[in-house]
């Protein structure tokens, strides 16, 4: 009998193990031979992902060999690999006979673009019958491939937008656009670089999937876990502890994860007991975790993925978008330290020991690492080389360094097998949903639906440039829930972002402010995935604990607003840089003021419309104005130190 890994046999055993007490599988030969399957599955699922893996090496080395070939084939590979990993898991037959006509879709639909690639990039090929429902089996599988991925959100969006194009001159109102006809949209959506293949699929592919190998490899090295025993260290000596460790650490790994959900499984589950432990609620220490790993989408060098997508996006270098994002990250987090500290003051803690926490070598080391891998990821695009082979110098010098320090992981073959899985199935998923971002763009292109609704917007605000503001928040945040960043943000910033640009206000900041509040929609009720995802490991209500995270990164809403009424905030955007220096002191102000009203000292309750007030003015108005409040704001603050101390001294 050929020999079965323990890997498979410790991944399949529980599920064999229910259908045998179902009576499904209930004799020994059954369960040797699905234990044999399962056994290929696995190993099938982990060549592909590395075959993935090795086109995403080679495109960053040597640049794109072919984009029909790269989009198109890595669709399909993503699309097996989901698959496959879900044959892998599945034990309905039913389900396993969808995946297998979503394999038989997919894979008939690619064919069918590859049998007429040459004759469609001419422009010289008119659709058949059998061309029009290839792409729309490939359009079904991309769609049903993204619920498998991301849930059943993005998948409803693609779905409605489909329809839409295909029926629109049926619906009502602004709403009904001209007609298209089939032919029409299949060649946009399927048959062109304007649909599926579109341009969000070439960064994906091109750029982005290298910086997803680079993420894995880290947890690989268990750099992930230094990084945590350092926000440890520290923050051990504040009040806050452990909540403010979390906010270090998973701002730290969340600028390379890609998603705030899986930002907060990976260092929740280590932050979110030890806040507990210093007395904390299960409810904030949540909310902490929550607003922490949000935070790590809007910040450099990486910012999710969405730093590489909005400089091809907007044509703006790499490097200005770095610059730009970087002060709000800072008063992002800084702002949540703020509040913590303020919710801290007025909590029971329990006194528990400052944690002695040290380093031996090998831990300095890979912290070294990881410092060095991010430093040679920016110094290789300074130095004018592409982002994906400055994340292939990323990912080499991490290697290099990170397996000359743990040599043992060289032959640890669980863990190879569990970084190449990772890897290569979160590369997928990215394709995948890119994918579908693509049907929503070639929708909304053809049908001119989201100049229309940019349009509408203008109109009820009537060149009120707040109005608009508040307008596009309440739309982005509507419009990013349930989604990731990535998608989430170029679905917004399409529909969204004219009216903003209408109104006068700089490309750079349009599209900050779009992705500043996509990326809050993570914590925003009532769909907020951040907050759902850290409430069952604190054992609180997912819908309180998105409450108090929203209360937490408070200061995170009113930035996007800051950086359009003090555009000189973003760095690199040409203003002088004493009037960034202004912007930034006046912000820094209203940042701590917010977060100290929303957990204001006890009998100190007259600080939240006090302080609110002050933020208000410090933003909003003319420089003058400002000033006065900025000097008003430093005064207040001075009393409340004072009175502090005093009490501190009496006690």
């Amino acid at each position: 009998m050929q020999q079965i890994d323990i890997f498979s046999i410790m991944l399949t055993k529980p599920r064999i193990e229910n259908r045998r007490l179902a009576g499904d599988c209930n004799t020994r030969e059954e369960i040797v031979s699905e234990l044999r399957k399962t056994a290929y599955l696995d190993h099938a699922v982990t060549g592909l992902s590395l075959l993935v893996i090795g086109v995403v090496f080679y495109v960053s080395v040597f640049g794109v060999f072919s984009d029909s070939y790269l989009r198109v084939g890595m669709l399909l590979a993503g699309g097996l690999l989901i698959i496959l990993s879900a044959l892998d898991r599945s034990g309905s037959l039913l389900d396993r006979g969808l995946l297998v006509i979503v394999a038989l879709g997919l894979s008939l639909s690619v064919y069918q673009y590859f049998r007429a690639a040459e004759e469609i990039e001419t422009g010289l090929y008119f659709l058949t019958s059998s061309d029009i429902w290839m792409g729309f089996l490939g359009l079904i599988a991309v769609i049903e491939l993204t619920r498998r991925s991301v849930g059943l959100v993005m998948a409803v969006v693609a779905g409605v937008l489909l329809t839409y194009g295909a029926f629109g001159h049926l619906a009502p109102g602004f709403l009904r656009h001209a007609g298209i006809s089939t032919e029409e949209l299949m060649t946009v959506l399927w048959y062109s670089f304007d649909g599926v293949f579109g341009r969000p699929m070439a960064t994906v592919v091109s750029t982005i999937l290298i910086f997803i190998v680079f993420g894995a490899l880290l947890e690989l090295l268990a750099i992930d876990l230094v990084l945590v025993r350092l926000a440890m260290a520290a923050t051990g000596r504040v009040r806050s502890g452990p909540a403010a460790a979390a906010t270090v650490a998973s701002g730290l790994f969340g600028t390379i994860s890609g998603s705030a959900v899986a930002n907060v499984v990976g260092t929740g589950v280590i932050t979110i007991p030890l806040i507990k432990k210093r007395g904390f609620s299960a409810r904030f220490a949540a909310a902490v975790e929550s607003a922490a790993s949000s935070g790590g989408q809007i910040t450099p060098p990486i910012m999710g993925a969405v730093a590489f997508i909005m400089a091809d996006v907007t044509s703006v270098p790499y490097l200005t978008i770095c610059a730009a994002a970087a002060v709000p990250a800072l008063l992002y987090y800084g702002g949540l330290f703020v509040a913590i500290s303020s919710a801290a003051r007025n909590m029971d803690l329990a006194d528990e020991p400052r944690p002695n926490i040290s380093f031996n070598w090998r831990e300095l080391v890979q912290m070294g690492i990881f410092v060095l891998a991010l430093a040679g990821i920016v110094v290789t695009m300074v130095g004018g080389s592409s982002p994906a082979y400055a994340g292939f110098v990323g990912v080499t010098l991490a290697a290099l360094l990170g397996f000359a320090v743990r040599p043992d992981l060289l032959f640890n073959g669980a863990a190879w097998v569990k970084f190449i899985r990772s890897a290569g199935l979160i590369s997928a998923q990215l394709v995948v949903i890119v994918g579908a971002v693509g049907i929503v763009i070639g929708v909304l292109n053809l049908t001119g639906v989201g100049l229309r609704f940019a349009s509408l917007l203008s109109s009820l605000a009537e060149d009120q440039l707040i109005i608009s503001l508040i307008l596009m928040a309440v739309a982005c945040l509507l419009l990013g829930m349930g989604m990731p960043t990535v998608p989430a943000y170029l679905i917004i910033v399409l529909v969204m972002g004219p009216s903003l640009q209408k109104l006068g206000v700089p490309i750079v900041h349009t599209h900050m402010f779009v992705l500043y509040f996509g990326v809050l929609s993570a914590i925003t009720p009532p769909v907020a995935l951040a907050a759902f995802a850290a409430a069952p490991i604190a054992g609180s209500s997912p819908m309180m604990t998105a409450l108090e995270a929203s209360r937490l990164a408070l200061p995170g809403f009113v930035i996007p607003f800051a950086f359009i009424y003090q555009p000189a905030l973003l760095l690199g955007t040409g203003f002088p840089l004493a009037e960034s220096a202004q912007a930034i002191v006046f912000v820094l102000l209203a940042t701590i003021l917010i977060s100290r009203a929303c957990y204001p000292r006890r009998g100190k309750a007259y600080m939240l419309p006090v302080g609110l007030g002050l933020a208000v003015a410090l933003i909003f108005f003319g420089p003058l104005v400002s000033w006065i409040a900025a000097v008003a704001a430093v005064g207040l603050m001075y009393i409340d130190r004072l009175e502090i101390t005093a009490k501190n001294q009496v006690s």
